[in-house]
């Protein structure tokens, strides 16, 4: 064995060892991502690496990744719309773009000035999702960059900003739950109008006037398998099929239960109006955050 691939090897073994996301290098936009819809409503700064989407009367914007993916760990630098943000949505999310499609979403729903932004989460597999959890930041979001990503192996997706875990879905096909592990995704952003439902339910709509409304982006490398199943599936020699993130560790649980007793506003998991049965998947997690809590005292 030379010495590069002893390199390579003690960074494998420091990864699993710590459970820690590894650092990503930032790239240019154009490394792994294209304008997907109005190109016209984008700004390119930095050489490259910094994007801005532009919402105004007219049109929002989008992108898109280059490659299709399954299975990795994928993030973004956002700074998202300062000041008046009501009516406006931001979205940060992967998805299959198939009939019955799998996602993984972000959605970043603004609010009048003053008020703080709510993040929406959500998973779809097979084309069924209804599982959003929503929850406040701990800091204000327009003052500058925060990482946001999504670590997804065969085990479970793991939501976090700035590397603390906000939501962990878990593969439940065990009790029936289909979950995404088959169909690659693409990893897309957009800066769109959605005041029928994104601020106090629709109450609150996009002022104009306050136009436009800008969403930044940066730190654009992608830490994911680019292919399909049969490429993808074997877990030699990827850092994120390792034992150590096949599950959170017990810090990371401890700040998932912060996240949770602290910032979370609503969970598809205790919504009796919309689901009078509860679910097999939320019976699970509960029984899993009651674990969790026996461990934390």
């Amino acid at each position: 064995m030379g010495v590069p691939e002893v390199i390579a090897l003690l960074l494998v073994v420091e990864i699993v060892l710590s459970a820690r996301l590894p650092l990503k290098s930032d790239v240019s936009f154009s490394e792994n991502y294209y304008v997907r819809w109005a190109n016209d409503h984008t700004r390119m700064l930095n050489g490259g690496t910094e994007m801005q989407l532009v919402l105004d009367k007219a049109s929002g914007a989008g992108f898109g990744s280059r490659s299709k993916y399954l299975f990795g760990h994928v993030s973004m630098k956002i700074k998202l719309v300062p000041n008046d943000s009501a009516g406006t949505v931001t979205a940060f999310y992967m998805s299959s773009e198939t009939d019955k499609h799998d996602e993984i979403d972000f959605e970043f729903l603004g609010n009048v000035s003053g008020q703080p932004y709510i993040v929406q989460t959500n998973a779809f597999a097979n084309g069924v999702g209804n599982r959003e959890q929503r929850h406040y930041l701990w800091f204000d979001p327009t003052q500058d960059f925060h990482s946001y990503s999504i670590l997804w192996n065969k085990q479970q997706i793991v939501f976090y900003v700035d590397d603390v875990p906000l939501r962990v879905h878990k593969n439940n096909e065990a009790i029936g739950i289909p979950f995404p592990k088959s169909q690659p995704m693409g990893i897309y952003s957009s800066l769109w109008n959605g005041d029928d439902w994104a601020t106090r339910g629709g109450l609150e709509k996009i002022n104009w006037d306050h136009a436009p409304f800008v969403a930044a982006y940066k730190g654009f490398s992608v830490d994911a398998c680019a292919g399909g199943v049969e490429s993808c599936s074997a877990p030699m020699g990827k850092w994120w099929e390792q034992e150590a993130f096949q599950s959170i560790d017990q810090e990371a649980k401890g700040q998932l239960q912060w996240v949770k007793d602290n910032y979370m506003i609503y969970d598809y998991c205790n919504d009796s109006k919309r689901f009078p049965t509860i679910s097999a998947e939320c019976e699970r997690e509960r029984e899993s955050m009651l674990h969790c809590k026996s461990l934390l005292v």
